[in-house]
C-alpha cells in the first residue's frame, strides 16, 4: 500500500517521477518549450480557420526566433532528435496546425537539406524569411510513394532539370504550398529521368512562390484543398508545368548521384532502396509524430484529473457531494490513461535513443522499425486516452479552448502522417515474423501475480503465443508465395507480387502478425516502466511506478486471459481473480492521482488559461 504524502513529499516525488519520465533531461531540454508555449503568445484564440492557419505561421517565426536567440539554432535542432522530438511533445496542445508545418519545415525540409551534399544557401530557411514545405505523396500514391509519376528530366546540354506533373492523378497531395504565411520552398520527390534510363525517386529543391509570397512562379500551380477535421493547416495539390531547375537543384548523396553530363551513379542498386535512403527523415517524423501524441495526451489528462479534483457532483446520498474523482466510475478511466500515458513515454523515450545511437546499417533497420511500431502504438493509444479525458470532462472538455477536444481531433493527422499506422505495423510485423524478432524463452506453469517480474514474463508470453500463430499461417505459404525480400519488409509473391494475393496463406498471416506487433509493444511499454521502477530512488516514486506497471500489466492480462490459460501460464482461479486484483490497484492508485498528472510537467500558466480551470 501506498501511503498518504505530505504537500513537501508530494513535491520530491513529484520531482522524481518527472526526471523519470523525461530521462533526466526535463530542465535542459523539454522546460525551455514548456515554459515559451505557456507564454500569452501562444494561448487559444476564437478564430475562423484561415486566421488560425495564419496565425500558426506567426507563431512559427516566434519559434524560430527562440532558436535563433538560444544556445541551440534551428540547424542543431534538426540534427538532434532528442531535441527535435522534445520541441513537438510541447507545441500540440498550444497549436496543432503549428505542430505540422514546424514538424514539416524543421524536420522533413531542413533535416532532408542538412543530410545531403552540395552547398545550398540554408540562411533563407534558418532565419525563416522562407518557409520549408515537403511534397513526396501524390493524389495516386500514398503508401505506394516509389511509383510516383512526378519527373525530373536532366538535359546535359543546359545543366537544367525539367520538373514535371504528367497527369492529374500525380498532383502532389495535401501540402502546405499556399502562399499563406509568406514564400515557400519546397523538397520535392520526382523520379530522375536521365537519358533514357529512369533511376527512380530523388528529392529537389524547388522554389514556389517569389519573394514576396504572394504568387507561385511560373509553371507551378496550388489548389486549395477542403478545410480537414484535424489540424487547420493550407493543404493543397500542387502541379509542375516543365519548371527549369538548376544543376544544384537535386539532392546528391551515396544513394545516389548525378554528374553534370549526366552519368549517374548509386551505391544501393534497388531504385525502392534508394528512394527509401532519400527519405530517411521519415524515420525522424515517425518519432515526431509520437512525441506530438505524447505532449497532448499527458496535457489532457492534467487537465481532466484536475477537472475531476475540482468539480463537485452528488455523492449518491441525500444532500451530499464530493468530487467527480471520488467516483470510481470517474477516476477509473484515468489511471488507466495515466499508467498508458507514463508507459508510452519510457516506450518513446527507448525508440529516440535507439535512432540516435544507431550506427550500422543493421542498427538502423532495427531503429527505423522501432519507430514504425512505437509511432503506431502510441498514437493509438493516445487517441483513446483523449477520448476518455474529453468526455469525462463533460460539455467543458468540447470547448477548443480547454485543450483536448481540437487536439484529439488534430490527432488523427498523427495517425496518418508518416505512414498510415496500420500499413506500417504490417511492414514491421512481417520483419519480425521473418527473422527479426525472438520470441522469449518460455516457462511452465502459472506465474505469479503479485511479482512484477513475472507479470512481464506473462507479457512475453502473449508475444510468443501470435508470434507462434502468425508463424503458422504463413508456413502454407508455398502455395502461392515464397517470402523474399521486395525491399520494404514485406514477402512478395515468386512470380513478382508486391505482396499478399487476397485469400492467400499470407493474406490470412496479417491480423496475427497485427497482434504480435502490439503484444512486442506492450511489453516494451511496460519494460519501461518496470524499468524505471526498478531505479527510482524516492521509495514512494517506486511504489507508485511499480503500481503504475501492475495496472497497465493486469489490464493487459486480462484481455489474454483465455490464451493464458490455455497455455497454462495462468490457472482458471487467477483467470477469475483478475478483476479484483485490478480493483485494488485502483484503490491504491487514487489517492495519487493528482500527484502522477502533476509529474507530467505541464505548463502552469497555460493551464490557467483554459476557462475549465476556473471551476
Amino acid at each position: 500500500m501506498i501511503t498518504q504524502t505530505s504537500s513537501q513529499q508530494d513535491d520530491s516525488v513529484a520531482a522524481e517521477l518527472r526526471q523519470a519520465l523525461f530521462d533526466g533531461q526535463f530542465d535542459q531540454i523539454h522546460a525551455p518549450w514548456r515554459d515559451l508555449f505557456g507564454t500569452t503568445t501562444f494561448h487559444h484564440r476564437e478564430l475562423p480557420p484561415e486566421e488560425r492557419m495564419a496565425l500558426s505561421y506567426e507563431r512559427l517565426r516566434t519559434v524560430n526566433k527562440s532558436l535563433l536567440d538560444g544556445a541551440d539554432g534551428p540547424e542543431t535542432l534538426a540534427r538532434n532528435p532528442t531535441r527535435l522530438t522534445a520541441l513537438h511533445e510541447w507545441v500540440g496542445p498550444v497549436d496543432p496546425g503549428l505542430g505540422t508545418i514546424l514538424s514539416i519545415h524543421y524536420n522533413l525540409f531542413l533535416g532532408s537539406l542538412l543530410n545531403v551534399e552540395g552547398e545550398h544557401d540554408l540562411r533563407p530557411f534558418l532565419d525563416m524569411d522562407r518557409t520549408g514545405v515537403f511534397l513526396c505523396t501524390e493524389l495516386a500514391h500514398g503508401n505506394s510513394a516509389p511509383q510516383l509519376e512526378t519527373t525530373a528530366t536532366y538535359d546535359p546540354a543546359t545543366r537544367e532539370f525539367d520538373l514535371h506533373t504528367p497527369r492529374p492523378e500525380a498532383a502532389k497531395f495535401m501540402p502546405n504550398t499556399s502562399p499563406l504565411g509568406g514564400p515557400k520552398t519546397a523538397l520535392v520527390a520526382a523520379r530522375l529521368i536521365t537519358g533514357d534510363r529512369d533511376e527512380g525517386v530523388h528529392l529537389f529543391l524547388v522554389p514556389l512562390h517569389d519573394e514576396i509570397g504572394g504568387e507561385c512562379l511560373p509553371g507551378v500551380t496550388v489548389e486549395r484543398l477542403p478545410q480537414t477535421a484535424s489540424a487547420p493547416v493550407d493543404h493543397c495539390l500542387t502541379t509542375f508545368t516543365h519548371v527549369r531547375l538548376p544543376y544544384a537543384a537535386m539532392l546528391q548523396a551515396d544513394h545516389g548521384r548525378l554528374t553534370p553530363e549526366g552519368s549517374y551513379a548509386s551505391s544501393i542498386g534497388s531504385p525502392r532502396k534508394r528512394f527509401l535512403s532519400s527519405v530517411t527523415r521519415v524515420t525522424d517524423g515517425k518519432l515526431c509524430m509520437q512525441a506530438y501524441h505524447l505532449g497532448t495526451t499527458r496535457h489532457a489528462l492534467t487537465v481532466a484529473v484536475r477537472y475531476a479534483h475540482a468539480r463537485h457532483t452528488s455523492s449518491g446520498t441525500r444532500g451530499g457531494s464530493v468530487p467527480l474523482w471520488q467516483h470510481r466510475s470517474h477516476h477509473a478511466p484515468l489511471i488507466d490513461g495515466l499508467a498508458t500515458a507514463y508507459a508510452s513515454t519510457f516506450l518513446h523515450r527507448a525508440a529516440v535513443r535507439k535512432w540516435e545511437e544507431a550506427a550500422t546499417a543493421e542498427e538502423r533497420d532495427e531503429a527505423e522499425r522501432l519507430a514504425a511500431i512505437t509511432k503506431g502504438w502510441i498514437t493509438w493509444r493516445g487517441r483513446q486516452v483523449m477520448s476518455e479525458c474529453r468526455e469525462r470532462c463533460g460539455a467543458q472538455g468540447l470547448f477548443l479552448a480547454n485543450g483536448i477536444a481540437g487536439q484529439l481531433q488534430a490527432g488523427e493527422g498523427a495517425i496518418t502522417a508518416e505512414g498510415d499506422n496500420k500499413v506500417i505495423w504490417i511492414k514491421a510485423g512481417m520483419e519480425l515474423l521473418l527473422g527479426h524478432f525472438t520470441p522469449r524463452p518460455s516457462r511452465s506453469g502459472p506465474a505469479d501475480l503479485d511479482d512484477p517480474e513475472a507479470l512481464q514474463d506473462l507479457l512475453g508470453d502473449i508475444e510468443r503465443i501470435w508470434f507462434e500463430r502468425a508463424g503458422e499461417r504463413l508456413r502454407p505459404s508455398k502455395e502461392t508465395a515464397e517470402p523474399t525480400d521486395t525491399g520494404d519488409g514485406l514477402p512478395a509473391a515468386r512470380a513478382g507480387r508486391r505482396g499478399p494475393r487476397p485469400g492467400s496463406a499470407l493474406d490470412r498471416t496479417v491480423l496475427p502478425t497485427l497482434e504480435l506487433v502490439d503484444a512486442h509493444a506492450h511489453f516494451l511499454a511496460a519494460e519501461g516502466l518496470l524499468t524505471a521502477a526498478r531505479q527510482a530512488t524516492h521509495p514512494v516514486a517506486g511504489r507508485l511506478l511499480y503500481a503504475l506497471h501492475r495496472l497497465f500489466a493486469l489490464r493487459r492480462l486480462a484481455a489474454h486471459s483465455g490464451d493464458l490459460l490455455g497455455a497454462r501460464r495462468l490457472e482458471s482461479d487467477q483467470v477469475l481473480s483478475l478483476p479484483d486484483t485490478i480493483e485494488d490497484v485502483l484503490d491504491e492508485l487514487a489517492p495519487h492521482g493528482r500527484l502522477l498528472a502533476d509529474a507530467q510537467g505541464v505548463s502552469e500558466e497555460l493551464l490557467r488559461s483554459h476557462p475549465i480551470m476556473a471551476i
